[in-house]
C-alpha cells in the first residue's frame, strides 16, 4: 500500500467501513460521504474490473459502462499491478454467489 494512503484518517475511514451491515448503510453511508459522481465513479471501476476478469472486450466494457478507455487501462493496470484488491472481493462475491 502506497505509503501516502496509509494514514490515521484512512484507518479510521475503513474502520467504520467494516462496522457496516447491510447495503441499505452501505448506501446511507456512501450517499454522506460521497459524491454522487465519486460513488458513480467508484461503482464504474468496479464494474470495469469485473468485466475484464470476464475477459470481455475494452469496446464492450466502454459501450456497458460508459467508462473511457483510460479508465478501462488504468483498471486494467491495477488488476494486472496491483494489490488484488479488486480480486479478492470479486473472488468473495463470486463464493458467496454460490
Amino acid at each position: 500500500m502506497s505509503k501516502d494512503l496509509k494514514t490515521e484518517a484512512a484507518d479510521h475511514l475503513f474502520d467504520a467501513v467494516l462496522t457496516l451491515r447491510n447495503r441499505e448503510e452501505c448506501y446511507k453511508f456512501f450517499e454522506d460521504i460521497c459524491t454522487v459522481n465519486e460513488l458513480q465513479a467508484l461503482s464504474q471501476r468496479f464494474e470495469v474490473a469485473h468485466m475484464l476478469r470476464e475477459n470481455r472486450t475494452y469496446t464492450d466494457i466502454a459501450e456497458k459502462t460508459g467508462a473511457s478507455t483510460a479508465t478501462i487501462s488504468r483498471v486494467n493496470r491495477s488488476l494486472n499491478y496491483g494489490h488484488d484488491g479488486y480480486d479478492m472481493a470479486l473472488k468473495r462475491m463470486a463464493e458467496k454467489d454460490k
